[in-house]
């Protein structure tokens, strides 16, 4: 499959899609629009450092014992 088909498969889809959103909107007589700003921008979560170094030692004795099942 080509790049040209593979872009002229997208933009069918997306026209499908977008005919979808309207016929879907059209029904419940109410435009569907992106939500507030404070709803689509989450405020993100910080780790702790000693959170962070338990999750990073934890990953090294995963990645030590995958080391040590591929040496056997």
């Amino acid at each position: 499959m080509s790049i040209n088909d593979i872009l002229i498969s997208i933009e069918n889809e997306i026209q499908s899609l977008q005919q979808a959103r309207a016929l879907l909107s059209s029904l419940d007589g109410r435009r569907v629009s992106k939500p507030p700003i404070a709803r689509r921008y989450r405020k993100r979560r910080t780790l702790s450092p000693e959170a962070r170094k338990k999750i990073a030692d934890a990953q090294k004795k995963r990645w030590a014992k995958q080391r040590e099942t591929k040496k056997n």
